[in-house]
């Protein structure tokens, strides 16, 4: 909890309860959105929409041990855990030893699973494409590197969760 002293001004605690509002507005979508493709197929196949969550992370920062991407995506081992499974079982991703230690291994996307993220972010660009058509190109410039902001510094502000007590660090798992 900040102390009193270090509270915003009023003024920008109006613009702080602003944003706040429009964040929760915001997830509510996003909320919606996903129940929305989620009820477009059977629960099988929105099981596996959740699964394929897990190759955005392993298709940009490759290959990493499982405990790794649970931890990366705040995510209950167990639920990563199957997610994986499921990859795995469609050939979506491949387990390969670890050099580093033969026990253990590290996810890796195969040529299927790059086909399906790619399927993935296009429907996502098409729908963020459809919903900012009608935006300034410096509108939606702006929109992004602010948001890219806020995404990072609200990155830096999560309470350290990890079991070691270390600043979630995924890269140094790959």
């Amino acid at each position: 909890m900040p102390r009193p002293d270090t509270l915003p001004a009023p003024v920008r605690l109006d613009d702080v309860h602003a944003l706040s509002d429009e964040l929760a507005r915001l997830m509510r979508v996003v909320h919606a959105l996903k129940a929305q493709f989620a009820a477009s197929g059977s629960g099988d196949a929105a099981r596996e929409r959740a699964a394929h969550v897990l190759l955005f992370p392993l298709t940009r920062l490759g290959p990493l041990r499982q405990g790794a991407l649970a931890e990366l995506l705040h995510a209950d081992p167990s639920t990563v855990s199957r997610h994986v499974t499921l990859l795995v079982e469609r050939g979506l991703v491949r387990r390969v030893a670890d050099a580093s230690d033969g026990r253990v291994s590290r996810l890796v996307v195969t040529p299927s699973g790059e086909a399906v993220t790619e399927g993935m972010k296009a429907e996502r660009e098409a729908l963020f494409a459809k919903v900012t058509e009608h935006w300034a190109d410096a509108d939606l410039a702006a929109l992004t590197g602010l948001l890219h902001r806020f995404v990072e510094d609200l990155t830096t502000a999560l309470p350290d969760t990890s079991p070691t007590g270390s600043a979630t660090t995924p890269e140094k798992d790959r």
